[in-house]
């Protein structure tokens, strides 16, 4: 998939500047599609040009000028048969620290740990901003009564995705550091020592 339905997706909350869709990217996209402002301008300058949004100037007193940019009909339907198309492929992990794991016996397990405690931080950090977006989505209600409710609520199933993944994340990374435990004192007999190595 390209960043193409990404950006007309994330329009779907309203007319947005560049700034304003890239911190959306951040806060709200982030767990499932990446992007750089840099893209993300160089996507919203294609779409213009292809008719699928459009862009305003707004002036600014003090500050340069902006460019709002709003979905148009044609953009619209074209989102609509994306939706509604199956995935090209299912999705493919390719992730550095699992290679990492893959081939850590033999490795320091200190630095092995280092990595996994890492990745742990990364994924508590992740949910917690996760589950206050949830909490700013949810404005008081409880879960149930905002998806019934709610004019839209793919962004917000697109989240509970992001906080599962993390989750997920948190409790692989507590078994990694329970096998590294259980195996340290094996990791240490099998150590040779400074002695044996002047052998």
């Amino acid at each position: 998939m390209s960043l193409k339905y990404a950006v007309l997706a994330a329009l779907l909350e309203g007319e947005a500047s560049g700034y304003e869709l890239s911190k959306l990217f951040d806060v709200s996209l982030a767990n499932f599609w990446a992007a750089t402002p840099q893209q993300l301008y160089r996507e919203l300058e294609r779409l213009a040009g292809e008719g699928l949004i459009e862009a305003r100037v707004v002036r600014q007193e003090r500050r340069p000028d902006k460019r709002m940019f709003t979905l148009t009909e044609a953009g619209r339907r074209d989102l609509d048969t994306f939706a509604a198309t199956p995935p090209r492929r299912p999705t493919a992990i390719r992730d550095e620290l699992l290679i990492k794991i893959q081939a850590m016996d033999g490795a320091d397990p200190g630095a092995t740990r280092a990595l996994v405690e890492e990745r742990a931080a990364w994924a508590q950090g992740k949910l917690a901003r996760y589950l206050r977006v949830r909490d700013r989505l949810l404005a008081g209600r409880g879960e149930e009564e905002y998806l019934r409710e709610a004019d839209r609520v793919g962004p917000y199933l697109t989240l509970l995705a992001g906080i599962a993944l993390e989750e997920q994340n948190l409790r692989w990374c507590a078994r990694v550091r329970e096998v590294l435990d259980r195996r340290a004192p094996r990791a240490e007999r099998q150590r040779p020592s400074a002695q044996d190595s002047t052998r």
